[in-house]
């Protein structure tokens, strides 16, 4: 059995009120979304400020320091502690980081929202991903997927300016379901949440609201996610990652309606979903 780490349960608010005029003068009150500061310290050391919405803190910092390669176990993790009246969250492993100067002196800048940011080189462990050659996702469950995401309580219906993540499992079944002020945080709190419930991915579809960066994708396969969804786009860098990795990518989920560039493979297509408008689904290459 794996050793959990010690959490606090500091979930804040994710919506603030403010009093707005409208184009007639008239006031009244709407709900924006939060965005806060987290200033996270590893072992007393100052690594990294996040803007959250600060919903899921702890499984952000947990999925951050994983997907940054930077701690190998959720073992090795003692606890993480978050603390909002400073707006920062104390990280106690039990061994230290080994060469974290090293390790954290170079930084790429990614395109995530909010700027992400990503310690190392951004495609050295690309080569290394390997995801599960026996996934496969049947159309349906795509179809299953996009209307759970319609009809999802969020709060981008609430307020919008956010970005939303999921987690599947192979069923379509929704497994955890992370908004925050940029896509990379939410995927890091999926990631995070996987980490302590010792979820592996190599069945399980990651959906996003946001466009599927390289960063993006290589989350994904750092995750073991075979599949990766979005009602959005993706660029060229991402489809590039997506090809090396043999990850599927399906872009502009919408209603039965999808694109998908790369693992045809994966996909098991069932032309009777859509009967004569089967012929309306785009494939790009492979």
């Amino acid at each position: 059995m794996k050793i959990r780490p010690i959490l606090s349960n500091a979930a804040a608010e994710l919506m603030h009120d403010v009093e707005v005029m409208d184009e007639r003068g008239r006031l009244k009150t709407i709900a924006i979304p939060a965005e806060r500061p987290l200033t996270m310290y590893v072992d007393k050391r100052e690594l990294v400020t996040l803007m959250t919405l600060g919903g899921a803190p702890e499984a952000l910092t947990l999925g951050y320091l994983r997907n940054q390669r930077l701690v190998k176990s959720i073992e090795d993790i003692a606890s993480v502690q978050v603390d909002w009246e400073v707006d920062a969250v104390a990280v106690t492993t039990r061994h230290g980081i080994a060469d974290i100067e090293e390790r954290t002196s170079k930084k790429v800048v990614t395109t995530g929202c909010g700027q992400g940011s990503v310690f190392g080189g951004l495609m050295d462990e690309v080569d290394s991903i390997v995801l599960s050659p026996d996934a496969r996702l049947k159309q349906s469950v795509v179809c299953k997927i996009v209307d759970t995401i319609h009809t999802q309580q969020s709060t981008y219906k609430q307020t919008g300016s956010v970005h939303g993540c999921a987690l599947f499992a192979a069923d379509g079944e929704l497994v955890y379901f992370i908004e925050d002020v940029g896509r990379h945080n939410a995927v890091d709190a999926i990631a995070g949440k996987m980490w302590l419930d010792a979820i592996s991915g190599e069945d399980k579809i990651f959906y996003s609201t946001g466009r599927l960066t390289s960063e993006m994708v290589i989350k994904g396969g750092q995750m073991g996610i075979p599949f990766l969804l979005s009602r959005s786009g993706t660029t060229q860098m991402g489809h590039m990652v997506a090809e090396r990795m043999g990850m599927s990518l399906l872009t502009r989920c919408s209603g039965k309606h999808f694109l998908l560039l790369t693992g045809k493979e994966r996909l098991q297509f069932e032309p009777q979903l859509l009967g004569t408008i089967f012929q309306n689904v785009e494939m790009l290459g492979y």
